[in-house]
């Protein structure tokens, strides 16, 4: 596996060249995959607004069996108890706390690839699908997009549009975020704004439908841009959204309360077409470990945070997006 240096430096050169390629980039930033867009089938299948290398084949199954087994809420809360420590010594102010739940369902991941609905998909094969509604970071046209996205809530609610919107602790949380990305787009952008600000999106599961919040923040590159991709996208990792804020220390807690390997979940996936880039946080994710699959979820911790509903939120994103 390359060193992160070497893909960044890859990246660069084959954006000055203007050469399209996809990227695959894990939470830890130690694992990548970086490769031509002619070769990219071989390794990656993916589908993004506007683009797609699958080849052509389908699934003709449906989802008949759907069991899961969360993290206990034991387990959960010795995580959350960690977390609320360091929030309430300054550690952190907000954090993107996971744990993995086991599933069994009568699909593969290549399966629920094909069938499922979502504004990203992935498949790395044999290890995982990720069916991601949120953009990383776009560019088009010399123009930088960021669309971080806090806050959901079951869509069957009672007026549950007015009820995300006005809450209290998902608003704090939503600030910091779009903060914390505005500063980010500082690093690589000039003119940064937040062109929209908490839009809701609505997301159609196997369970229940669900309202996403997300905020569109926007800035100017240089000219130079795109022979320093590479540098633009790991300046942005990890991503704000999955990890917290200060990002360097709210890592450091991420690894002790969670005591596990995210791998490439939340990590991200990109695919640069010469000029333009499209890319996605690699969250609603199902992997294949040791041939059983596990689904990753999360959710955002502050000081405002309460377990039961913070475990129910996490309980609540383990889902596809297949009706």
């Amino acid at each position: 596996m390359k060193k992160k240096g070497d893909i960044k430096n890859q990246m660069n050169r084959m954006g000055k060249d203007g050469e399209p390629f996809v990227f695959l980039i894990d939470f830890e930033m130690k694992k990548a995959v970086v490769t031509a867009l002619s070769e990219s089938s071989e390794k990656i299948w993916f589908k993004i607004p506007g683009y797609s290398n699958i080849p052509f084949s389908t699934s003709e199954k449906s989802l008949l069996k759907w069991k899961t087994k969360p993290v206990t809420f034991e387990k959960y809360k010795s995580g959350f108890d960690l977390i609320k420590q360091h929030i309430f010594s300054g550690d952190t102010y907000l954090l993107n706390y996971t744990q993995p739940a086991e599933i069994e369902t009568n699909l593969t991941l290549d399966d629920i690839f094909y069938l499922s609905s979502a504004k990203y998909k992935i498949l790395l094969k044999n290890q995982f699908v990720c069916f991601s509604p949120e953009t990383f970071i776009k560019i088009e046209n010399g123009k930088v997009f960021s669309f971080p996205m806090k806050g959901t809530i079951d869509a069957e609610i009672e007026n549950s549009e007015k009820k995300i919107l006005e809450d209290t602790k998902e608003k704090a949380e939503h600030n910091t975020i779009v903060d914390l990305i505005r500063n980010d787009l500082s690093l690589i952008a000039e003119n940064v704004s937040v062109d929209k600000f908490r839009y809701l999106e609505l997301i159609k599961t196997n369970q229940k439908n669900l309202w996403q919040v997300s905020s569109q923040i926007s800035g100017d590159l240089p000219k130079d841009y795109c022979e320093n991709i590479g540098n633009i996208i790991f300046s942005q990792l990890p991503a704000g959204s999955v990890s917290g804020a200060p990002k360097k220390k709210t890592v450091e807690i991420i690894k002790n309360a969670e005591k596990y390997d995210r791998g490439y979940y939340t990590g991200v996936f990109g695919y640069f077409d010469g000029k333009n880039l499209d890319s996605c946080v690699l969250i609603r994710f199902i992997e294949n470990i040791n041939q059983q699959l596990f689904y990753k979820s999360g959710g955002g911790i502050t000081f405002m945070s309460e377990l039961e509903n913070e475990y129910e939120e996490l309980l609540k994103k383990i889902y596809v997006p297949i009706v």
